[in-house]
């Protein structure tokens, strides 16, 4: 059993956003008799997955449902076609960002061969005015 704190350290996240996936119901805790909270030693995997659904856009409602399935690495019909689903949203979010990474780099690219150092940068220009 892991107190709080060692959760907090190891999963590399705050005391404040374990206590909120209590709430959520994303994570439990066992109390010893003086009120301490104790996680099973699985919880820095759990609240490393949470990190990363929520890093992914994914809802903690949805979150709540999806976790026992990517645990277990079993799930029902409908749970299959939510997690297929949550997928190809973030397959879309993952394009998404590459196209403006690329865009970024483009302008980068297309700056850099067209430097002139006496003439104010249009970036500059537009960020004073």
């Amino acid at each position: 059993m892991l107190r709080i704190g060692e959760v907090a350290a190891r999963a590399g996240v705050s005391v404040r956003a374990l206590r909120y996936y209590e709430e959520q119901g994303l994570l439990e805790a066992e109390r010893s008799e003086s009120g301490q909270r104790h996680y099973a030693d699985g919880a820095v995997d759990r609240v490393r997955w949470i990190q990363l659904l929520y890093a992914a856009g994914v809802p903690s409602r949805a979150i709540v449902d999806l976790l026992p399935c990517v645990h277990t690495g079993q799930a029902t019909p409908e749970m299959v076609a939510r997690l297929t689903a949550e997928r190809d949203r973030i397959d879309q979010q993952v394009r998404d960002l590459t196209a403006t990474r690329d865009r970024m780099d483009a302008v980068i690219a297309a700056t850099l061969t067209h430097v002139d150092a006496s003439a104010p940068a249009a970036c500059e220009l537009a960020a004073s005015g």
